[in-house]
């Protein structure tokens, strides 16, 4: 689905939203006042709050896969491309962290409207990039065979969502006074640790 300007506007507005006040405690007017159009626009672009979900976690997830596959596709090292893999995973997540926050809270609810079967076949298709690449490092001798592909991802993500919903504490530890010096960690002494364990995980042979 091709985006325009208006609608990414309302994406935006509704990802805030959703994040702050639960997606069963944001409504459709809620998100039009905010974004500064009428309910009308939002049913035409959306048809309901439902599908406007959809809709974003597709926009947020759009690019992933090419951008991926552009890393991987370069003449470097194994070492190099997980620095490289990591440090562009802990960028998407920490931009889109509100996206992830909305996924987990709705995602895991037994009773659900929101179709995620689009959300999870892009995950998939995400996942068998990153599988296929650490098993030509096995086959080539980089990596260990005994590695558990399908938590790579969950590891990554697990250590920054740990940081990040415990940020009251890290901060105070770390000396973070504001949002810049969070980010700047975050890109930097996150990312880096979060390579190392990645790179350890990936060769150590046990």
């Amino acid at each position: 689905m091709e985006l325009n300007e208006k609608q990414i506007q309302i994406l935006e507005v509704a990802e805030k939203l959703f994040a702050e006040n639960g997606f069963d405690g944001t409504s459709v007017r809620q998100i039009a006042k905010e974004a500064d159009v009428n309910v009308a626009m939002i049913s035409y672009y959306f048809g309901s709050k439902e599908k406007m979900l959809e809709v974003l976690l597709g926009y947020r997830m759009a690019d992933f896969k090419i951008q991926l596959e552009s890393i991987l596709s370069k003449k470097t090292s194994y070492p190099e491309k997980i620095d490289e893999i990591v440090a562009f995973v802990v960028m998407r997540i920490h931009k889109n962290r509100r996206t992830h926050k909305i996924v987990n809270l709705e995602y895991s609810k037994d009773s659900r409207s929101i179709n995620f079967e689009k959300y999870l076949q892009q995950k998939d298709e995400n996942y068998r990039v990153i599988e296929a690449f650490v098993k030509q490092g096995q086959e080539e001798g980089v990596f260990s065979k005994k590695v558990n592909i399908p938590l790579i991802i969950p590891t990554i993500m697990g250590t920054y969502f740990h940081f990040y919903y415990n940020k009251r504490f890290y901060t105070s530890l770390h000396n973070l006074t504001d949002e810049i010096s969070l980010d700047e960690f975050v890109h930097t002494t996150l990312t880096k640790h979060i390579q190392q364990t990645i790179k350890a995980l990936l060769t150590y042979a046990n």
